[in-house]
């Protein structure tokens, strides 16, 4: 029979707070039972809440029905129990509150419990559906706890930094005009309006700028924002943004604030103090020395470009990659001749096919035997100036691959990281930061057979590059910049068009004609007739943040509700079907297509 607090039944500290200090002290803590230890004239059981563990003991000066009802406690039963502050006769020194139990006097049953469906422990290896499926227990694991308090404490930091540097909170709409250039948006259908839709925003982008135009000077918000994409560890559907946007600056400017609130952060979370400046790489240099617009620096094996060599060379998949305006680079990647069997080698060949790549070259000098699978088409001087350029030394795997640059740099970069998870790398509690910054404006797509935004259309073209808008719009650089953190793009942000002239030359350069845009963009582009001040923002990914800082690989473990890999949620079965009556108030008909 369940029992009710009352107004005596008041919370002396958390579970996990109680030390030696509180010997002697009559207390009240609540929670749930994570364990009963029946030893026959003694029970003992573990009290659990956010906080932690507390042993509550049981014994023969216990009153007998206190006695008589701990024994029928099981696990996930919540508790509220008096008593008295003791020593434990048994040291745990594996929890903070190992020295001292509460023997208890008084005890109510506040909810029992059904036998959950696994058991709430930290690391549960139990499989994902199940424990989302069921997400109110998985969130009762102290490691999901920590997870969840850990996000909170970083919004705390970021809300209060932001407001010390004079930034205002502000809230933006939920419900917005759709608008292309970007992911799919989520639509909303409108009951007063049928026929007319919403959107659920992917940023606040749009109106942050207007933000800027309204005078605000300094906005920040944590913004839920929505896209419709495939999904991946680290993308959800719904996901959330620590948003800022700035007035009257330049780069540097943005990013010196940036970099405070990153060392703010490292310092009150982490206990880490950041060297700053951050370094900077080009997005040519990055893309060049790494393969990826997001290197990871926690280690080496750069890329080199073999091309010079490679050129009029009689390997002609090497030979040939050049001649087609493409290029031949390689990475090395030191003592794992020994590590990398020669089935290891092949499956490495059929990974970066999965990046576009025809096929992986390779060299394995094991101890002085040497092994390639292209050094047989190449003459003994190409082979020693290859190996001369790469650093190949005894005990190293070198590997190339020829292709268009594109193709080089996605199926390099992605192996470059492959192998260093292989080889064991990676270190781990090292942070490396970096800005990458000069990224093109625009992307071609062959497919389409136009350009798009590389970050989104609102973004400042490099002064020097504008005239290339119209001539040659794949030269431009725009005045763009991501963060990068162990190889995950953290945060990322611009400098943002201000003069209509400019944004109408965006447009054009993005295939929208007059009347697209004005269709599209108008309140926008009226806006900027007004007086608008430059202005430039950046937007941290908030989940991401917080599963690189915690060392996570799934950004899952760090959002209470989190959505599956098609977009549905398994504890509340969403998203599902609506009435006829809801729909026919919308004016909507769901059509079944074969």
């Amino acid at each position: 029979m369940s029992e009710l607090l009352t107004a005596n039944d008041k919370r002396t500290k958390y579970c996990g707070e109680f030390r030696e200090s509180d010997v002697g002290k009559r207390v009240c803590v609540m929670g749930w039972a994570q364990r009963q230890r029946d030893l026959g004239s003694l029970i003992f059981i573990d009290l659990r809440d956010r906080t932690g563990l507390v042993q509550l003991a049981f014994d023969e000066t216990t009153d007998k029905a206190i006695f008589d009802s701990a024994f029928g406690i099981r696990a996930e039963y919540v508790l509220c129990a008096h008593g008295t502050v003791r020593i434990r006769s048994s040291i745990n020194k594996n929890i903070p509150t190992g020295m001292v139990e509460i023997l208890v006097d008084e005890l109510k049953i506040l909810s029992a419990a059904q036998t959950p469906p696994f058991e709430i422990i930290e690391d549960s290896a139990v499989k994902p559906e199940l424990r989302l499926k069921h997400r109110y227990l998985d969130l009762r694991r102290p490691d999901l706890q920590r997870n969840i308090m850990a996000r909170s404490e970083i919004s705390a930091i970021a809300r209060r930094y932001f407001k010390e540097q004079g930034f205002v909170d502000i809230e933006t709409p939920s419900l917005i005009k759709p608008t292309p250039e970007g992911a799919r948006d989520y639509i909303v259908p409108s009951r007063v309006h049928k026929g007319n839709f919403y959107a659920l925003p992917q940023s606040p982008q749009l109106y942050k700028q207007l933000l800027m135009l309204s005078g605000f000077d300094r906005y920040f918000q944590i913004a839920h924002c929505f896209r419709d994409e495939d999904l991946r560890a680290d993308r959800q559907p719904e996901f959330t943004q620590i948003d800022l946007e700035m007035s009257f600056v330049t780069q540097d400017d943005v990013i010196a604030v940036v970099e405070g609130f990153l060392a703010t952060l490292f310092r009150e979370f982490k206990g880490i103090e950041l060297k700053l400046p951050l370094r900077r790489l080009t997005y040519a240099e990055a893309m060049a020395r790494f393969g990826s617009d997001k290197p990871d620096l926690r280690f080496g094996m750069e890329l080199c470009d073999l091309s010079d060599i490679a050129r009029g060379c009689g390997f002609k998949v090497f030979a040939g990659a050049v001649e087609n305006g493409g290029s031949v680079r390689g990475i090395v990647a030191k003592n794992a001749a020994d590590k990398l069997s020669r089935k290891e080698l092949d499956a490495l060949g059929e990974y970066v096919k999965s990046y576009r790549a025809k096929g992986l070259a390779w060299y394995k000098n094991n101890g002085g035997e040497v092994t390639s699978s292209y050094a047989k088409f190449l003459t003994d001087s190409e082979n020693a100036a290859i190996a001369v350029k790469l650093g190949i030394e005894p005990g190293d795997v070198a590997f190339i691959v020829a292709d268009k640059d594109a193709v080089v740099f996605d199926a390099l970069g992605a192996l470059r990281c492959e192998l260093a998870r292989r080889l064991g790398l990676i270190k781990k509690d090292v942070y490396e930061l970096l800005w990458v910054t000069d990224f093109p404006l625009l992307e071609y797509s062959e497919e389409d057979g136009r350009y798009y935004a590389k970050h989104h259309p609102f973004t400042m073209p490099n002064a020097d590059d504008i005239p290339l808008l119209e001539s040659d719009p794949g030269k431009v650089r725009s005045i763009a910049y991501d963060i990068v953190l162990n190889g995950s793009e953290a945060g990322g942000g611009s400098i943002r068009i201000h003069t209509r002239e400019i944004q109408n030359k965006m447009f054009r350069a993005l295939g929208l004609s007059e009347e697209e845009a004005e269709e599209k963009f108008g309140f926008l582009l009226e806006a900027f007739k007004y007086g608008t001040p430059p202005h430039g923002g950046l937007a941290f990914g908030l989940d991401r943040l917080v599963a690189l800082l915690l060392g996570l690989d799934d950004i899952r473990d760090v959002i209470a509700f989190p959505k599956v890999q098609n977009a549905s949620e398994l504890m509340t079965m969403c998203p599902s079907p609506t009435d006829e009556k809801a729909l026919a108030e919308l004016g909507i008909a769901v059509v079944e297509r074969e």
